[in-house]
């Protein structure tokens, strides 16, 4: 309660919105996972909401950086899956709870991270309905908010989304070898959002860039003007992002952070 009540202070519904470039400049079939978070937290993050990237809250002792490693990853069974304990507000109708569901399976499905609900775990996620789509970056221990706001952040896209935060995994723009791949414009970003597309030293797996993550800022992600924001590089017309769920690299580089073995080939 005392951080639903901190974060209204945030929120004015007298104040104006950030240039919504989901309702003006992107189709509603068209949006990806990001630009339906991005319209939905649009209000926090006018207001200054400490939400880095646009829907990852710090922890207070871990930075975007330094998340790929021992010290966020969910710990390996000995039988060889990752359960990742989970309760659900009791807020959600049925509906939310199969979309949420949904997300969790399209992960689960095809490696060995298991979403399972918590009995007596300290460890696990706490999925409400708070103000926002937002998650912490990997484990931080104890009881850990996921934010799916009902009904604006009920799309199972949204929900994987979230949950590979949780899982350890930052924005694919975020990338270290970002910039062989995609040109930000920085002339075209809200200028108090800029810092959203900084780049970090990451660990990439050894995979490919993947302009189809489900985990890549749209086009027009913070744009001040309707100009996009990301342009792909070479071919400025791939598209980027998408809505459905993780694709078949998000799913190859869950399998190889976690050592899934057998899914690995996925």
């Amino acid at each position: 309660m005392v951080f639903q009540c901190r974060l209204l202070q945030y929120i004015d519904v007298n104040i104006p919105f950030l240039i919504s470039l989901t309702e003006h400049y992107v189709k509603p079939e068209d949006m990806n996972a990001m630009d339906r978070i991005l319209r939905v937290n649009q209000r926090m993050l006018s207001r200054g909401f400490p939400l880095r990237e646009g829907d990852i809250l710090s922890s207070g002792s871990r930075s975007v950086i330094t998340c790929l490693g021992d010290s966020c990853r969910w710990p390996r069974s000995v039988d060889g899956f990752v359960y990742v304990p989970y309760i659900i507000s009791p807020i959600y109708d049925d509906m939310d709870r199969i979309t949420v569901e949904t997300g969790m399976l399209d992960i689960s499905s095809a490696t060995c991270v298991k979403f399972v609900p918590r009995t007596h775990e300290a460890n696990f996620l706490n999925i409400q309905s708070k103000i926002g789509c937002w998650s912490y970056l990997g484990m931080i221990g104890g009881s850990q908010t996921v934010s799916l706001q009902s009904p604006g952040c009920m799309w199972s896209g949204v929900a994987a989304h979230e949950l590979m935060h949780a899982l350890g995994f930052v924005h694919e723009q975020s990338r270290s070898d970002r910039d062989h791949h995609v040109s930000i414009l920085w002339e075209n970003i809200i200028e108090n959002q800029r810092h959203n597309f900084k780049k970090y030293e990451t660990n990439n797996l050894n995979t490919a860039y993947d302009y189809s993550s489900v985990m890549h800022y749209g086009r027009y992600a913070f744009s001040e003007d309707g100009g996009p924001t990301i342009i792909p590089k070479p071919d400025p017309y791939t598209p980027i992002g998408q809505r459905d769920g993780p694709s078949l690299t998000d799913i190859h580089k869950i399998n190889i952070l976690y050592n899934c073995g057998r899914y690995s080939s996925y």
